[in-house]
C-alpha cells in the first residue's frame, strides 16, 4: 500500500528493520525472551556489583576503545537505521564514547563514599549501593547515545541492565550491546531484549526487575508514571519530551538569530526532545528574522545519510512518522495559521519531509503537543511579559533559549521560565553530557539524566559505626542497689 510503514512488515515472532532513507530491509532478528533476559541479569548481577568500582570502571574504558576502533562501521550503521546524515550519526559515535568519563565523574562526585571520624574510634559513613536489575527503554533518534546514557552510569554503579531498543531502531541497540561483550562486560549483566511495544510494557511491569530507566514521549511516560505508581520499591526515571520555546527579543545580529532558529527546530529533522517548537518574536519587528529563517530554510538540503553534498536533513524516522508531521501542519492551516515555508513530503512512499515554518499567532487555542518533526511555529507577542507568559503556555518544561543582546533580559527570562535547560544566544537543543539533563512539568519526573544519572542508579545507605559495642542508659532506670521496703499485710 502506497505510504505504509515498512516496519510494520514484520512476523509474529521476528523484527523487522528496514532504512527509511531507502525503504530496503537493513536487519531482522527474532523477538526476545523475557522472562529469560531478566532471569539471566538476576543471576548475574550480584557478581558484577561484588567487583571493585576500579574493576567495573576500567572494563567501561575498555569498551571506549571498542567504540572508537569501530567508529565508521557504528556510525554508518546508525546512519542507515534511523536515516540521519553520516556527519551527525558521528557525532553519536563520539557522545557515546565521550559518556564513560563523564559517568566516572559523576560517579564519584554525586555518589562518594564518605567517612566522618567521632569518639573512640567511632565514625559515621555514607556509601552508595547499586539497585539490581534495571530495564532500560531506548528510543530511536539517539538508539545509542540515549540509551547508553542509562547504561554506563548503571553498570559503574554495579546494576545489571536488561535493554529493550526501540522497535524502529534495533540494530543499533544490538550492535551497542555487543561492543559492551566484546569490552569486557559480562554478557550476563548487559542483556539485550528485542521486540515491540508488547515487550517493551513486559519489560517495564517484570517483577524481576528493580528499575525503570526511559526515553521517550510524554504519552508513554505518563502511562509508565501510573504504572508505577503502586510500586514505591522500584526507582523509574522518566526522560520526556517537550513543546520548547525560543524567544528572539532584541537581538543585534539577525542572521545569528535565524542560524540558532534554524539549529534548534530542523537538527536532527526536528527529532530531538529539545528541538525549538515555538518562535517566539516581538509583533512589528519581527519580519527581517523570519525572512532570514526562512530563506535558510529554504536552502535546507534534505538527502539520504551518504549523499553528497551532505544533507543537513534525513528524512524522518518512517512514513508513520511523516505523515502525522505533515498532518499537524496541514491542521494549522485550517485553524488559520500563515504558512512561510509550506512542508512538503518530495516522495510518498518515502518519510522525507522539507522543513516548515508557520505563523500560529492567530490560532485561538493552540495545541500543547509535540510535534516530533522539522515544524517550527511563529508567535507574534506585543512585549516582553508576554513572551515570557507564551514561552511558559505549555504542560511541558525542557527546555527553553533566548536569543538577545541584553543581560537584564537573561536574567529575567532565567528567574521566571519553566524549564531544566535554560540557554542564552544559544539553540534550544545540543545539551551537554556533562550537565543535568532533564525537565519540570510532562517533561520529566524530576529525575534529570546525563551528568545526574548518577543520582538513580545507586541508592544512599547512611552508617553509624564502631569497632567495639559500647552502651549505656543514663537516664530513666531504677537504681540496681535500692530495695522497696515490703508493704505491711493487710
Amino acid at each position: 500500500m502506497l505510504g505504509a510503514d515498512p516496519r510494520k512488515q514484520s512476523l509474529t515472532d521476528t523484527l523487522i528493520s528496514m532504512e527509511p532513507a531507502t525503504g530496503e530491509q537493513l536487519w531482522q532478528a527474532a523477538i526476545g525472551d523475557i522472562d529469560a533476559e531478566v532471569a539471566v541479569a538476576r543471576d548475574n548481577w550480584a557478581d558484577w556489583a561484588a567487583r571493585s568500582h576500579s574493576y567495573r570502571i576500567e572494563t567501561l574504558r575498555r569498551f571506549v576503545n571498542v567504540v572508537r576502533e569501530k567508529r565508521e562501521e557504528f556510525a554508518d550503521l546508525i546512519a542507515r537505521e534511523t536515516g540521519k546524515p553520516l556527519w551527525e550519526a558521528r557525532t553519536e559515535v563520539d557522545a557515546v564514547s565521550n559518556k564513560v568519563e563523564i559517568s566516572v565523574t559523576a560517579y564519584f562526585e554525586r555518589t562518594p563514599n564518605q567517612k566522618n571520624e567521632g569518639e573512640m574510634g567511632a565514625h559515621s559513613a555514607l556509601r552508595h549501593k547499586p539497585h539490581g536489575v534495571l530495564a532500560v527503554l531506548g528510543p530511536f533518534n539517539f538508539p545509542a547515545h540515549l540509551p547508553n546514557g542509562h547504561m554506563v552510569p548503571a553498570l559503574i554503579a554495579g546494576n545489571a541492565v536488561v535493554f529493550k531498543p526501540s522497535e524502529k531502531t534495533p540494530a543499533v541497540g544490538e550492535y551497542l550491546i555487543k561492543c559492551y561483550h566484546e569490552a569486557g562486560v559480562p554478557e550476563g549483566v548487559a542483556r539485550l531484549v528485542i521486540g515491540g511495544p508488547e515487550e517493551g510494557r513486559a519489560l517495564a511491569s517484570h517483577d524481576g526487575i528493580d528499575g525503570l530507566l526511559f526515553t521517550g514521549s510524554a504519552r508513554a511516560g505518563m502511562a509508565l508514571h501510573r504504572q508505577f505508581g503502586d510500586r514505591p520499591d522500584k526507582i523509574l526515571a522518566l526522560e520526556l519530551g517537550g513543546n520548547n520555546p525560543l524567544v528572539v527579543w532584541d537581538a543585534p545580529d539577525i542572521e545569528a538569530a535565524a542560524t540558532m532558529a534554524i539549529q534548534s527546530a530542523y537538527t536532527t529533522a526536528g527529532q530531538r526532545c529539545t528541538a525549538g517548537r515555538r518562535l517566539i518574536v516581538k509583533d512589528g519587528e519581527h519580519e527581517a528574522l523570519i525572512e532570514t529563517i526562512a530563506k535558510l530554510a529554504k536552502r535546507i538540503i534534505v538527502d539520504e545519510p551518504h549523499a553528497n553534498p551532505a544533507p543537513f536533513m534525513g528524512p524522518v524516522i518512517d512514513n508513520d512518522s511523516a505523515t502525522i508531521v505533515n498532518d499537524a501542519f496541514l491542521g494549522m492551516l485550517l485553524k488559520g495559521g500563515k504558512p512561510i515555508v509550506h512542508m512538503r513530503r518530495p516522495e510518498e512512499d518515502k518519510p522525507f519531509l522539507t522543513p516548515g515554518l508557520i505563523d500560529v499567532t492567530d490560532i485561538a487555542d493552540r495545541p500543547d503537543e509535540e510535534v516530533f518533526g522539522p515544524l517550527l511555529q511563529i508567535i507574534r507577542v506585543p512585549d516582553f511579559e508576554t513572551a515570557l507568559a507564551e514561552a511558559n503556555n505549555t504542560r511541558f518544561g525542557l527546555s527553553a533559549s533566548l536569543i538577545s543582546g541584553s543581560p537584564d533580559l537573561y536574567d529575567t527570562f532565567w528567574a521566571n521560565i519553566r524549564a531544566g535547560i535554560v540557554n542564552w544566544n544559544n539553540p534550544t537543543n545540543g545539551a551537554s553530557s556533562a550537565a543535568p539533563f532533564g525537565g519540570v512539568g510532562f517533561s520529566g519526573n524530576h529525575r534529570p539524566s546525563a551528568f545526574y544519572a548518577a543520582d538513580y542508579c545507586a541508592y544512599p545507605v547512611a552508617s553509624a559505626e564502631a569497632p567495639s559495642a559500647r552502651a549505656s542508659i543514663g537516664i530513666g532506670l531504677k537504681d540496681p542497689h535500692y530495695e522497696r521496703k515490703a508493704e505491711p499485710e493487710s
